[in-house]
C-alpha cells in the first residue's frame, strides 16, 4: 500500500482538556476538505472525561451526578459509538479524505485503521486480534464502549484493547480511539448509567496485557510505527497554526465546551 503522500503527524503528550481535544479533532477533519490529506494525532486527557457518542441521550448512559461530584468532564463526541471513559490513555485519532488510501466505506476505512493498530501493538509485542462479532446485547444496549469488543475492534485474550468511533461525509471522515494504558473499571462502572458492575466489563490495559508499565511515550512510538509500516507512509510532524488554534477555540466555545451541545439542550446538537 503506498500512500501518494506524507501524513501529518500530530503527537502532543502534554494532557490537554476534553473539549479541546474534541475541538482539535473536528478542525482536522474540516481541514481535510481542502485537499485530499490525513492528519493522524496522538494525545491525552487532562483529566478524567466521559465522552458520550454523537447519538447518545446523556441521562441514559452517564451519571452526571457522580461525574459533578467527583471532578471528572463530561464531552460529546461528534462521532457515534458508546460512552467511553478516558482515563490513563493514549488517545489516537485519523482525519483524512484520501479516497486512493482508505476507499469511501466506513467499514473497511475502520478495518485499515485496525489492522495499522494492530500492527503497532504487535510490535510492543502483543498477539491482538480483530474481534468477528458483537454481542447483540451489547449492540442494542447502553453498556460503555469498553464492556465488550464490537466486530473489527482489537481484543487481546477476548478483552478489549482499543475503542473506536468514526464521522464519515462522504470520501472525509474522523476516527478517533481510546487505548488504556492502565485500566480503572471500578471508575468506568461508577460514572457508568444504568450502572455497570466493574466485573462485567470486558476490558483490559497495555499494562496489564504486557505484564509491566507503559507510558504514553513507550506506546506511541510503536503505534505510530505500526501505521508506517502498514500503509507504507511517512509524516511530517504538524503544529497547531494560529489559524488552527482560532478554529479550535471558537468550536470549544460554541459545542465541546457547551453544555447545550454536550446535554443536546435546545437546538445546539442538532
Amino acid at each position: 500500500m503506498g500512500a501518494m503522500q506524507p501524513w501529518h503527524l500530530i503527537v502532543e503528550p502534554a494532557p490537554l482538556l476534553g473539549s479541546w481535544n474534541m475541538a482539535v479533532d473536528e478542525v482536522f477533519f474540516r481541514r481535510t476538505e481542502e485537499k485530499p490529506r490525513t492528519f493522524l494525532r496522538f494525545y491525552q486527557w487532562e483529566r478524567p472525561t466521559a465522552s458520550l457518542g454523537y447519538s447518545q441521550e446523556a441521562a441514559k448512559v452517564v451519571d452526571t451526578a457522580f461525574c459533578a461530584a467527583h471532578g471528572i468532564d463530561i464531552v460529546r463526541r461528534m462521532t457515534g459509538g458508546k460512552l467511553v471513559l478516558h482515563h490513563r490513555e493514549v488517545t489516537y485519532s485519523v482525519a483524512s479524505s484520501d479516497a486512493a488510501v482508505f476507499t469511501e466505506t466506513l467499514r473497511e476505512s475502520y478495518q485499515l485503521i485496525s489492522r495499522a493498530l494492530l500492527k503497532g501493538l504487535s510490535i510492543m509485542g502483543l498477539a491482538a486480534r480483530l474481534a468477528e462479532t458483537s454481542p447483540p446485547a451489547y449492540v442494542k444496549g447502553t453498556m460503555p464502549c469498553f464492556a465488550f469488543p464490537a466486530r473489527d475492534e482489537i481484543e487481546i485474550g477476548g478483552k478489549k484493547i482499543v475503542g473506536s468511533a468514526q464521522k464519515r461525509t462522504g470520501a472525509r471522515f474522523l476516527q478517533h480511539g481510546s487505548i488504556p494504558l492502565e485500566k480503572d473499571e471500578a471508575l468506568l462502572a461508577a460514572v457508568s448509567r444504568p450502572g455497570e458492575s466493574a466485573e462485567s466489563l470486558g476490558m483490559t490495559s497495555l499494562s496489564e496485557a504486557l505484564g509491566r508499565p507503559v507510558d504514553f511515550d513507550a506506546a506511541v512510538g510503536p503505534l505510530v510505527q505500526g501505521f508506517a509500516d502498514f500503509f507504507g507512509v511517512t509524516f511530517e510532524r504538524y503544529a497547531l497554526t494560529p489559524a488552527d488554534k482560532e478554529a479550535v477555540r471558537a468550536l470549544q466555545a460554541s459545542r465541546y465546551g457547551a453544555e447545550d451541545w454536550t446535554f443536546r439542550r435546545g437546538t445546539a446538537a442538532r
